[in-house]
């Protein structure tokens, strides 16, 4: 598969300087760094500062810097206290030993934050940054390590207390936020690492992101955007197990497991299908979580169960691949608008919209009401149309173009003004829909909507998603590299 266009870029970016004149202040800066932390080492109080030192590295997402240094100044800390760190900031040093594969067991340190009774300190709750740090720890628990699962229900209540609190500073409320949707041990897709472990997949986390922008784009929805791109970019990475790569067999036991819904499915996975499923289930979880506090468990249920339904469409599609079957235009439809997976991401998008998604919507969106199934047929035909030469190329699942030419004995031109002409009268539908849903909120509506306006700037001309063109490309860099001009 083609590899991201973008790379880093989003993730490491700044203002160049001239090209000579910029390296020689990286280099510069890179070996006082490399200085810092060998001098750090030879002085045991500032053990402490060296671990934030590094931890500042890893944030700032240039430790391949410095690999060497850290490795060894990490193997002298272990080598130095063991179990037994009596510096500061154990969460910090527990965390980063952790994260970087030193195998032990100092839990016991923990039970320093807790008072006689064995719960832990009130007081904590007075220092945040501590309370971060202990919260992003726990993350790094393994099983049975019961003072971590006690320390991230504590921290994860009270963090949430801080950050919706008037008075806090704002700086620290948008951290805090950060942080409970996105721990630190769980930077999502760097963590996942498509183009090594899953090398046949697309990696297309910022035209994911694009598309969320597109459904969402008011500031208060920026953990919508998060979780919605997630959810696109794990859906696009699993159409290409089912797609291009896995064995028939596999896919079998992939969809069982996703009908299960249950850790204890993991064992029974191929390799490289433990890593989609487990972090399938991760992503899911988080939401889980914080849609029970909500009291929106029914609009969870429904979310996942749209995602199952999704995944049982791409198996059948792989069984008909299978069998060599070419299904006639109706029982295409069946089949295909499931996969264009509207109702998946309209109930995705509705999670992270919570306040105001009401039991009656809940229920309407259990029926798949016609703007869901709007949205799936506009996604398919377009989809099928924009990829439809690129896919010939290969053994894959016929699209609505060929299903087309086969069952009515038509040119490729004509199936694609047919299905043109389809588009335009599904949009049709689409804005029928969107005057007369009365009983949902004008928001759900709209955010459907630019789920399906969205599609039209993806599609357009060609499968700008999978193969970006220089008009997308320009798209992507007014939005997020150029500055705006006055």
């Amino acid at each position: 598969m083609q590899p991201s266009v973008w790379a880093d870029q989003f993730l490491i970016y700044n203002k160049k300087a001239p090209l000579d004149e910029a390296d020689q202040i990286v280099d510069d800066l890179k070996e006082e760094v490399r200085k810092d932390i060998q001098a750090a080492l030879d002085v045991p109080k500032e053990h402490t500062r060296l671990l934030k030192q590094i931890e500042a590295i890893n944030r700032l997402g240039i430790s391949y810097y410095f690999e060497e240094e850290i490795g060894k100044a990490l193997q002298y800390v272990y080598d130095a206290y063991g179990d037994d760190w009596n510096g500061g900031s154990p969460s910090l040093w527990f965390r980063l030993l952790r994260q970087h594969g030193f195998t032990f067991h100092a839990v016991d340190v923990f039970n320093n934050y807790k008072n006689e009774q064995g719960v832990f300190k009130k007081s904590l709750t007075n220092d945040v940054e501590e309370l971060l740090e202990l919260y992003e720890a726990s993350h790094m628990r393994v099983q049975g390590e019961v003072v971590l699962d006690e320390a991230l229900t504590f921290t994860r209540t009270h963090l949430h207390e801080i950050s919706k609190d008037p008075a806090s500073n704002s700086t620290m409320s948008a951290h805090i936020q950060e942080a409970l949707e996105q721990p630190i041990h769980k930077r999502w897709w760097k963590g996942i690492d498509v183009p090594n472990n899953l090398p046949y997949a697309r990696d297309r986390l910022v035209e994911s992101y694009f598309w969320a922008l597109g459904v969402y784009s008011q500031p208060k929805y920026f953990l919508a955007r998060i979780f919605l791109a997630k959810v696109i970019s794990l859906a696009t990475v699993i159409d290409d197990t089912y797609d291009a790569y896995g064995i028939y067999e596999e896919l079998e036991i992939f969809t069982e497991a996703v009908m299960r819904w249950s850790v204890t499915c993991l064992d029974v996975l191929p390799g490289y299908m433990k890593l989609i499923y487990q972090v399938l289930l991760d992503m899911y979880k988080e939401m889980e979580e914080i849609l029970g506090k909500e009291g929106k468990t029914d609009l969870f249920n429904c979310a996942k169960e749209f995602m199952k339904t999704f995944i049982r469409g791409y198996m059948m599609e792989a069984k008909w691949l299978n069998e060599g079957y070419i299904p006639t235009t109706e029982e295409h439809a069946t089949v295909a608008y499931v996969t264009g997976g509207g109702s998946m991401l309209i109930t995705s998008c509705f999670l992270c919209m919570a306040e105001i998604v009401t039991d009656k919507s809940i229920k309407w969106a259990l029926t798949e009401p016609p703007l869901f199934k709007a949205s799936s047929k506009i996604g398919r035909l377009l989809n099928d149309m924009a990829g439809h030469k690129e896919e010939q190329k290969r053994k894959h699942f016929p699209s609505t173009v060929e299903s087309y030419k086969k069952q009515y004995d038509v040119t490729e031109e004509y199936a694609y003004d047919l299905l043109h002409k389809q588009v335009e009268d599904v949009w049709k539908d689409v804005n029928r829909e969107s005057l007369v849903c009365k009983d949902v909120s004008r928001p759900l509506i709209m955010v459907t909507v630019n789920l399906i306006r969205t599609l039209g700037v993806l599609y357009k001309d060609n499968d700008n998603f999978t193969h970006a063109g220089e008009e997308f490309k320009n798209h992507i860099k007014s939005l997020f590299m150029h500055a705006i001009s006055i």
